[in-house]
């Protein structure tokens, strides 16, 4: 076990994994265990120092309040699995979280509003109403409908020319409505003819080098299965 817990926590914090030094607040446990099952899934180990040093848990209290986050603070509720391994005299808590099947997942905040996050690297972003509704048109498995009219060729036309487009900057292109422009992008992410880049100063989305099915050069409509 002592092997298993040193290659873990020589990983360093990452897409799927997160230190925590001690639980003293269940809505930022919350914050991760959403962020989670909203993303790949992934594990947090607490008693661990940002650095990966040992610090160990402090009692048994913390177990509930893992509880707590995962029942009362997150919407819907997670489900996790959590164990405990002694590494010397110091017991850690490593909590799994399975991608979920119910996404979005929300967390509630000090002011009482639910909020989405996702895993990006190390850090917990705040989804955007476009990451929202890809969550919700994968859940429903009901297939999407991807037209390339006007909007669609004018966004193609943009990211081929200048690499990368923001929100706000395709709606001016485009000239359309916030919630047609989110649909648009949202269809194109799940397609994965876009890929999006996250970072706490916003989203930008580009064309998907890796495109295997050539959409940019066909230019029709796909009904998409997800």
């Amino acid at each position: 076990m002592e092997n298993y817990l040193r290659k873990l926590i020589e990983e360093g914090e990452n897409q799927h994994l997160d230190f925590k030094y001690c639980v003293s607040d269940s809505r930022k446990i919350a914050r991760t265990l959403v962020a989670f099952s909203n993303t790949d899934g992934g594990r947090l180990l607490i008693g661990v120092r940002d650095n990966g040093s040992i610090a160990g848990i402090q009692s048994d209290e913390e177990i509930y309040m893992v509880d707590t986050a995962a029942h009362l603070f997150c919407r819907p509720e997670i489900s996790y699995s959590i164990k405990q391994h002694t590494s010397g005299t110091k017991t850690l808590l490593e909590v799994e979280v399975l991608r979920g099947s119910k996404r979005p997942y929300q967390v509630k905040d000090e002011s009482g509003r639910w909020l989405a996050y996702f895993r990006h690297n190390d850090q917990n972003l705040l989804a955007n109403r476009i990451l929202l509704q890809v969550w919700r048109k994968e859940e429903k498995k009901s297939g999407v409908m991807v037209r390339f009219g006007k909007a669609e060729n004018a966004l193609m036309d943009f990211l081929t020319k200048n690499g990368s487009v923001t929100f706000s900057r395709f709606r001016k292109i485009a000239k359309i409505s916030s919630y047609r422009a989110e649909s648009i992008i949202a269809n194109l992410l799940i397609f994965k003819v876009l890929i999006m880049k996250a970072s706490e100063k916003g989203f930008t989305y580009e064309l998907n080098p890796d495109d295997p099915l050539q959409l940019l050069n066909e230019k029709t409509s796909f009904n998409i299965p997800v």
